[in-house]
C-alpha cells in the first residue's frame, strides 16, 4: 500500500511541474514577444529580451523531458491495473508528445538565428530575415496545435485506468476523458477554422481543468488503496 501511495505523489510531482512550467513557454513568452503581424517589431523584442526567449526554449526541452517521465511515473502506478492500456498511455503522451516538444525549441532556435544573422545569411536582406524568422515563429504556434492532438489522445487511456483503477475517484477519470476529446476539438479547429480558436481554447476549460484536480489528488490524497479483506476463520 506504502509503494502506491509513493507512486501515486511522484506521479503527481512531475504531473505538477509539467503544468506549472507549460504555460511559460506555450503562452507567456509568445504573447509577450510576438507581435501579430509584424516580423520587425517581433524581431526587436526578441533581441531586447533574448534571454526570456531562450528561456522559452529551455522550457520547450523541459516540457519534452516531462512529457516522458509524466506518463512513465503513471505507468508505474496503473500497470497492475490493465498493462496494456497504460502501455498506449505512455505511447501517446510521451513517446508522441516530446519529439514535438524537440522539433517547436528547433523553431525557436532557427528563428534566433535569423533575427541574428550570420554569414551565411549574407543573401537575405534584414526584412527578409525577419520575416523568415517570424515563419519560423507561426511554426512553433502550429507544432503545438498538432501536439494538442496527443495531449488529449493520451488522456483517454489515462482516464481509462484512473476508472478502473479503484484507488482514484472515477469522477476523475471522466473529467480526464471530457479533457481528452476537448483538446483533440480544439486542435481540428485549430487546423480547420483557425479563427475560432483562442474561443474554443476558452470554452474548453472547465473539460481541462480535469488534469489539475487528479494532479492535486495524486500529490494530496496520494491513492486510496483499501487493505484486501481478511480471511474468515474456519471451521473447527
Amino acid at each position: 500500500m506504502d509503494s502506491v501511495v509513493k507512486s501515486a505523489r511522484i506521479a503527481g510531482a512531475f504531473y505538477l511541474a509539467e503544468i506549472l512550467l507549460g504555460p511559460f513557454s506555450l503562452i507567456y513568452v509568445p504573447s509577450t514577444l510576438i507581435v501579430g503581424g509584424d516580423a520587425a517589431a517581433t524581431a526587436d523584442k526578441i533581441l531586447a529580451h533574448e534571454m526570456l526567449f531562450r528561456f522559452g526554449i529551455v522550457g520547450d526541452l523541459v516540457g519534452g523531458v516531462l512529457a516522458l517521465f509524466v506518463p512513465l511515473a503513471l505507468y508505474r502506478l496503473f500497470r497492475g491495473v490493465d498493462k496494456d492500456t497504460a502501455a498506449l498511455m505512455v505511447i501517446l503522451g510521451g513517446l508522441m508528445v516530446t519529439p514535438i516538444f524537440f522539433l517547436n525549441a528547433l523553431n525557436w532556435i532557427a528563428a534566433l538565428v535569423l533575427i541574428h544573422g550570420a554569414p551565411f545569411l549574407s543573401a537575405f536582406d534584414t526584412a527578409q530575415r525577419d520575416a523568415l524568422a517570424m515563419l519560423f515563429l507561426r511554426l512553433h504556434g502550429q507544432g503545438n496545435t498538432i501536439g494538442e492532438i496527443f495531449w488529449g489522445l493520451w488522456l483517454l487511456p489515462f482516464g481509462a485506468l484512473v476508472v478502473k483503477s479503484g484507488f482514484l475517484p472515477k469522477l476523475l477519470g471522466y473529467w480526464l476523458i471530457l479533457g481528452g476529446f476537448a483538446y483533440v476539438a480544439i486542435s481540428l479547429i485549430g487546423l480547420l477554422v483557425p479563427q475560432y480558436e483562442d474561443q474554443a481554447f476558452a470554452f474548453a476549460q472547465p473539460a481541462l481543468f480535469g488534469e489539475i484536480a487528479v494532479t492535486l489528488w495524486l500529490l494530496i490524497k496520494g491513492a486510496s488503496v483499501r487493505p484486501a479483506p481478511e480471511a474468515a476463520p474456519s471451521a473447527p
